[in-house]
């Protein structure tokens, strides 16, 4: 009996020996965590677009000269700014010249015929009201009266083909000058030339919808920048013209520019094999900037729904899944649901279940930070 007791002591000993060292020497570290403190601030409520928006100008004109030609002049190159009418290329116009000047020579000679053939009309209305007074002491003869009347309405009617001569050659000379005019391109608004595609001595041509003949000239208003935007459908009923925005752009990396929605489509795009979207239109509040801005550059866009001043928040990737975040109690870590209120992918307002200066972890990229762990806090980790 003596004998079971002493192993049963030595048993005992050696099990209070594993304890000890296992609650001593063994225990786990606690798990280092980042804290952050809950503050008052901005929460806001946003809605952004579904794929990459668009520096877009609203009036941006690709244009070739209206009839092919040899290009004689070349009159602003890319970057350089020009005012509406300004005379960006002229074509070798000499023929079209020789057109006109041959439609003037042909009008003066029409004028003259015109002349001639209505001198012509006159005399025969004069010798026919002649004869007309000598017809009732029976000097003239009916015969001659007959003869003399034909001849005045004939006179009459090349004098009257004359004159449309005249008129035909005055519309041919107008045929002349529009074609003459044809040659010369002017730009269709003040704008800044983006894109020059001819160079002079080469060969221009018309560059109608229907074929794929590149333009000569790409003319940009940057008086006209906006951001072109879809938005999912799901968002189409909180998104109005009005609404405070911010723009992100791809050149300009950690910046974002004030606007607001200028034009909300008026139908929801559903192209095949695509999401349906809804597109907007934003323009910026700063327009010196905008103008600035090359069209195609990607943008993005978040629209603000709605926004409060002075509430509690706390970062939206720390709640966790139930509206739960964990707190440090005492050395261990603890799930605590939280009431939240508006929320976007950066803030979450606090509603309840927080206090103002409490650390919540936002260090949750580690399989041990999770509920019931021990942790300590890193120095100097809590922020605002």
């Amino acid at each position: 009996m003596r004998r079971w007791a002493k192993r049963i002591g030595i048993v005992a000993a050696i099990v209070a020996v594993v304890v000890s060292l296992k609650v001593t020497i063994f225990r786990p570290k606690p798990v280092p965590v980042t804290l952050h403190r809950v503050a008052r601030g901005t929460v806001e409520e946003t809605v952004s677009n579904s794929k990459a928006g668009t520096v877009t100008a609203r009036r941006r004109a690709k244009i070739s000269p209206q009839i092919g030609g040899q290009i004689d002049f070349i009159g602003a190159r890319e970057g350089v700014a020009v005012r509406a009418g300004e005379v960006l290329l002229r074509l070798d116009d000499r023929e079209l010249r020789a057109n006109l000047a041959l439609a003037r020579e042909e009008l003066r000679t029409a004028e003259a015929s015109a002349r001639e053939a209505c001198f012509t009309a006159e005399q025969a209305e004069r010798d026919l009201q002649r004869s007309e007074k000598l017809r009732g002491d029976e000097i003239v003869s009916e015969e001659t009266l007959e003869r003399l009347l034909a001849q005045r309405d004939a006179a009459r009617a090349r004098c009257e083909a004359a004159r449309a001569g005249v008129g035909r050659a005055g519309a041919a000379i107008g045929v002349a000058q529009a074609n003459l005019d044809k040659t010369v391109l002017c730009a269709p608004f003040d704008g800044v030339v983006a894109d020059l595609e001819a160079e002079v001595g080469e060969w221009a041509a018309p560059s109608p919808a229907a074929m794929r003949i590149p333009p000569v000239y790409d003319i940009i208003d940057p008086t006209s920048i906006y951001i072109k935007a879809p938005l999912d459908e799901v968002d189409a009923g909180r998104v109005m013209p009005g609404q405070p925005v911010r723009i992100t752009l791809d050149p300009f990396p950690g910046q974002s520019f004030d606007g607001h929605v200028a034009t909300v489509a008026p139908y929801v795009m559903d192209t095949e094999q695509q999401n349906r979207t809804l597109e907007i239109e934003a323009e910026f509040d700063d327009d010196a900037f905008s103008r600035t801005l090359l069209p195609g550059t990607s943008a993005d866009v978040e629209i603000i729904l709605r926004k409060k001043d002075d509430v509690l928040r706390v970062p939206s990737f720390a709640i966790l899944e139930g509206n739960r975040v964990l707190v440090l109690e005492r050395g261990t870590l603890a799930a605590r649901t939280i009431e939240t209120g508006l929320r976007n992918w950066e803030n979450a307002e606090v509603l309840a279940g927080l206090e103002q200066g409490e650390g919540i972890v936002v260090s949750l990229d580690r399989a041990e930070v999770k509920a019931g762990a021990r942790a300590v806090e890193q120095p100097g980790s809590a922020g605002p």
